[in-house]
């Protein structure tokens, strides 16, 4: 006899999320256009926006000098509730200012903390992944973030399983955000050395799950379907999910996932045809026009590729979109695809960036050396999420 499996809310500090699921910010992605996308999808097949939908990554400096820029990137829609912001820094003091700064403009009710990003151009500066194996620095930036925050917002931590096989850090990252006030912890079960290669090691969910118990753990790491996020909370006890790559192209994901975890209380919504996608991607559009200006239409090319994954689609249409450049353009192209056409089995698996792992991983001189330094190494550094 099978038994329906229905997740619990997840309580993010005074929020509780009828889906525990939250969209992980993504550069150039979980913009305002895109998270209206996800949100209004949801909504439509499954009657409100119930997961938690994080905008991309800011830098706490920039934030606090006032980047146009910035300040762009961390504008909400009116009906986006909780506002969710994630912040990266490798100083407590930015961190402290920043968070400071958003509550007194109520500029989001929940910030999240980014340690999980690989790429060299952080890493070799002491951000991202590589931060956590400094135990010291690590509790000041969330005990500054923390404190900051008066209780007004909750904080939140995301981190990777460590720097490489012989320095993993997560059971101690758990333990400390835990320590120093963060409201949950969130881990992608990769380390910063894999990127994101091979395949997340979920059991590693399950060990900071046994070894975190006063907080929320969520897990990340291979969720392209709404049975994977089952499966990872019945295989690690994990919470909640943290949704990255599994949503690109596939906005409506976050509906299928709240079907998936309501244990049968939610009807699993079919999958869209071509027809459906196609006016989904000029929503997208139309949508990041508005935000971004023209700008807009550049950025959303790189969204075709991914909404149109496994579809009949011939290459030199495909070529058009790629080069696409207005919106009249875009609808012109979409009316051109053949509408009827059933989602199909190739556009399931995974999706977005991949590549090999690190064979080292790019750290700052004599990083490894000693675990309780806590001395600031500033980073001006873009990046994306973890």
């Amino acid at each position: 006899m099978t038994t329906t499996f229905a997740a619990p809310a997840l309580r993010i500090g005074p929020f509780e999320l009828a889906s525990p699921v939250v969209l992980a910010p993504m550069a150039g992605v979980t913009n305002l256009a895109f998270r209206t996308v996800c949100r209004e999808l949801e909504t439509r097949l499954t009657g409100q926006a119930r997961g938690l939908y994080v905008n991309e990554m800011v830098m706490a400096r920039s934030l606090v000098n006032r980047n146009p820029k910035a300040m762009r990137m961390i504008e909400f829609g009116p009906e986006e509730r909780p506002r969710s912001m994630q912040l990266y820094t490798v100083d407590p003091e930015a961190v402290g200012e920043a968070v400071r700064m958003i509550v007194a403009e109520d500029l989001a009710d929940h910030v999240d903390l980014n340690f999980g990003c690989p790429v060299p151009k952080v890493t070799r500066n002491g951000g991202g992944a590589a931060l956590p194996y400094k135990r010291r620095l690590f509790a000041r930036i969330i005990e500054a973030a923390v404190n900051g925050a008066q209780g007004a917002v909750p904080i939140t931590v995301k981190f990777r399983v460590g720097i490489d096989d012989e320095h993993h850090t997560y059971l101690d990252a758990g333990r400390i955000a835990q320590d120093s006030g963060a409201a949950s912890v969130a881990l992608h079960a990769r380390t910063a050395a894999q990127l994101y290669s091979g395949t997340a090691d979920w059991s590693a969910i399950a060990r900071l799950k046994e070894h975190v118990t006063e907080i929320p753990v969520l897990g990340n790491g291979d969720i392209f379907a709404a049975a994977d996020a089952k499966r990872m909370m019945d295989q690690t006890g994990c919470d909640g999910v943290v949704v990255g790559r599994g949503c690109l192209g596939r906005p409506w994901l976050f509906a299928e996932l709240a079907a998936a975890l309501s244990g049968g209380a939610i009807p699993a919504p079919p999958p869209p045809n071509l027809g459906e996608v196609a006016r989904i991607v000029l929503r997208h559009a139309q949508l990041l026009v508005l935000h971004a200006g023209s700008h807009g239409v550049a950025e959303m090319r790189k969204h075709f590729a991914w909404y149109l994954r496994g579809f009949s689609v011939g290459s030199e249409l495909r070529g058009k979109f790629s080069t696409v450049g207005s919106l009249a353009e875009i609808e012109d192209l979409l009316g051109q695809l053949p509408q009827e056409e059933p989602f199909p089995e190739e556009a399931e698996g995974p999706r977005g960036r991949k590549g090999s792992p690190q064979k080292k991983v790019a750290l700052p001189q004599g990083w490894l050396d000693d675990p309780q330094d806590w001395a600031v190494r500033l980073d001006d550094v873009e990046h994306s999420g973890g």
